[in-house]
């Protein structure tokens, strides 16, 4: 039986995600920045959350842990790298650790770059992956703690990854990333098919993510780099619009 994702809009930008196991009962939350529309979330499905999977410390992915853990119970897994950043963790994880949900497993990527410690959960069995802050739709995260050659290695390694692999990103960042991809890439007609597509996706008030790795693959400028150099140039470039 394949895992119920429900994704909750918070703050101004950001995607908490409630990933349901029916055959178990058991209910995990994604990168919490907020805890009131995570509770009210699960409550309205009578689900009951047992834990909290943070992608990186900060606040706007580790805001809510204390309140949902005070209201649940709720075990809260985080990054072994981070560990002194996030001080409501109860388990610490690091590369090729496993999280399971159900009979659901998910491994452990470390993906630094973004922060020191970020890590990712991909889902092998069920070409699922929440990168956090690392990969968007049509991004990447900002080099804040790394290096582009961190988030080159983290590209790389996404996009080994099946193209049919579902990726939740935690932003609503997909309009201002597919506009600057048309500016890298002007003579891509994907790119430039996409570009129109989100347009219209976010005039209708619609979400964009999730998306998956084969449309990264095809649209993505910093998935697409052909070295850390031009990560780089692209992230600057970006972050300069």
């Amino acid at each position: 039986m394949p895992l119920e994702i429900v994704r909750i809009p918070a703050l101004a930008d950001n995607y908490i995600f409630l990933v349901h196991d029916d055959a178990s009962g058991e209910t995990v939350v994604v990168d919490p920045g907020a805890a009131d529309p995570v509770l009210v979330a699960a409550a309205e499905r009578g689900w009951t959350i047992g834990a909290i999977w943070n992608t990186h410390w900060h606040p706007d992915h580790t805001g809510g842990n204390a309140a949902i853990k005070a209201a649940t119970g709720a075990t809260v897994i985080a990054p072994a790298a981070e560990a002194a950043k996030i001080p409501t963790a109860d388990q610490l994880v690091s590369e090729g650790d496993t999280v399971t949900i159900g009979h659901h497993r998910a491994i452990v990527l470390e993906t630094p770059a973004h922060t020191a410690g970020h890590v990712s959960f991909h889902f092998t069995g069920d070409a699922l992956l929440f990168p956090g802050d690392t990969l968007f739709a049509m991004g990447c995260g900002r080099l804040f703690e790394g290096t582009a050659d961190q988030m080159f290695a983290a590209m790389r390694r996404f996009s080994a990854l099946p193209d049919a692999t579902t990726v939740y990103c935690a932003h609503e960042y997909t309009l201002s990333n597919a506009r600057y991809a048309a500016v890298a890439e002007p003579d891509d007609a994907d790119i430039a098919g996409r570009l129109a597509a989100v347009e219209a996706l976010r005039a209708a008030g619609e979400a964009t993510v999730p998306t998956t790795i084969g449309e990264e693959r095809a649209t993505n400028p910093f998935l697409r780099a052909r070295d850390a150099a031009q990560l780089a140039e692209r992230r600057a470039a970006k972050d300069a619009l």
